[in-house]
């Protein structure tokens, strides 16, 4: 079995370095590395696929740009399709010692940590992060789409198709991105929000687009948020009291995460941050609805004016 790494680095980022020495260094390392930075390609999905086109390995392993993979992480990939011939695909998580600094920075890599520790098993979705797919698979699949959230459409389509997808979180790699929090509050809304709405809307009853971050105490949590700042702005006191202590007990295993990792106060802190997060996640509903709608609507007008 050989693997085939493929790194989309098409805006050149200063951690790509580290990316390149943490796979050169990782145990049983992959047969063949391919860095894609041609910066026309602008988008990774692009990218990933000029990339699997000059692979030659077996399995194609995509590894973001700026996350540094565990010394085991490619000899559990090896492990888990010799072991398993009928897996089309697996992927991973971020560790939970992120490298950047600053509680933003902290706050969003390590939940999403804990929401890939949380969902281990038969997956129906995709995340190339650290995600390894049979290059068959993939070709018979079409790869990458255009979209804004293009490893989970892929993993839909996968998973429509009869594919069996693994989440492994024990393949895990250390994201050194950097937050701030406005870059975190745009891509809630606008790069994950939004276009998640949209797949929602296209593919409804869709089971890949109800895992991880929207099952059910996610969806609780995101209505807890909503109450508390209804509660804020109308002076309800106990409404307020309650909503924040049901986001505390459905969260409370990722706010102890926070505690154990940057201490009490950071942990409040986070606290508030997932409170803004759940708030944009939830603007991003009827904002996703209005884009989706409009760009049917756009689709029609073209095709009445091509129509003789």
């Amino acid at each position: 079995m050989q693997l085939s790494a493929i790194v989309p680095a098409t805006n050149r980022p200063e951690t790509l370095a580290r990316c390149l020495a943490a796979i050169e260094h990782a145990e049983a390392r992959p047969e063949q590395v391919i860095v894609v930075e041609d910066p026309s390609l602008r988008h990774p999905g692009p990218a990933r696929n000029a990339g699997a086109r000059e692979a030659v390995g077996d399995i194609l392993v995509f590894v973001d740009s700026d996350v540094t993979v565990h010394s085991d992480a490619f000899v559990r990939i090896r492990q888990a399709f010799a072991a398993d011939p009928g897996l089309a695909a697996l992927f991973g998580s971020y560790d939970d010692t992120p490298s950047a600094p600053g509680i933003v920075s902290v706050f969003r890599n390590l939940l999403h940590h804990h929401v890939h520790q949380s969902g281990a098993g038969p997956a129906s979705t995709f995340w190339a992060g650290l995600g390894a797919i049979r290059r068959d698979a993939f070709e018979a699949c079409g790869g990458f789409m255009a979209h804004s959230i293009e490893d989970v459409e892929l993993g839909m389509r996968l998973s429509r198709s009869g594919a069996r997808i693994l989440l492994d979180p024990d393949i895990q790699g250390k994201h050194l991105k950097r937050w701030s929090l406005w870059s975190m509050l745009r891509t809630d809304l606008l790069v994950r929000g939004v276009p998640w709405v949209g797949l929602l809307l296209e593919h409804p009853g869709s089971a890949s687009l109800s895992a991880l971050n929207l099952g059910w105490r996610h969806r609780l949590t995101a209505l807890a948020c909503v109450a508390l700042a209804a509660a804020a702005v109308l002076r309800a006191l106990w409404v307020g009291v309650a909503a924040l202590a049901l986001l505390v007990a459905l969260n409370f295993s990722f706010y102890s995460l926070l505690a154990r990792r940057e201490g009490l106060p950071r942990a409040v802190g986070g606290i508030a941050l997932h409170f803004l997060h759940h708030l944009v996640s939830v603007a991003a509903v009827p904002l996703g609805i209005l884009v989706y709608h409009a760009r049917r609507w756009k689709a029609r007008a073209r095709l009445l004016v091509r129509q003789p």
